[in-house]
């Protein structure tokens, strides 16, 4: 029975973990495309949602997708899927989009705020340190508790 005060605890912060390094490569990838300076008009090829049900609270959460097209600077055609974009993007507005050089399937149709990206990632590594904190914690807690 004490496994489980261990187990699920552990389960926990190593999914914070995970989404904590998600997080970051995505920040990563979108600076790098912001600081590249290399900027191309693409296409809305399609917009589409996506909704999950949270069966403990009954909450509906919708999340928006756009999928983009543009021409690099050296004549490739790039297609890649940007989630939680502006509601007024429809299929076939032209939208200006930051790339990378080496990986322009990574762009971002977001506009440059690299103060805000930063305060936002911030806020989530905060709070996810919270919960490994909160896990920790209640592991040394059980800890005491059985020894």
């Amino acid at each position: 029975m004490e496994f489980m005060f261990y187990a699920v605890p552990s389960l926990i912060a190593a999914l914070a973990l995970f989404m904590a390094a998600k997080t970051i490569t995505r920040w990563l990838e979108v600076r790098r495309a912001w600081n590249s300076g290399l900027t191309a008009e693409a296409r809305c090829l399609r917009t589409y949602t996506t909704t999950r049900r949270d069966s403990d609270s009954g909450h509906t959460y919708t999340t928006l997708h756009h999928v983009y097209e543009f021409t690099t600077r050296d004549g490739r055609s790039v297609r890649f899927e940007e989630a939680d974009g502006p509601g007024t993007v429809i299929e076939g507005d032209v939208v200006v989009v930051h790339y990378a050089a080496e990986r322009p399937e990574k762009a971002t149709a977001r506009p440059v705020a690299p103060v805000k990206a930063g305060l936002a990632l911030a806020g989530i590594l905060v709070f996810l340190g919270v919960v490994i904190a909160f896990c920790a914690g209640f592991m040394v807690t059980a800890a005491n508790m059985f020894f």
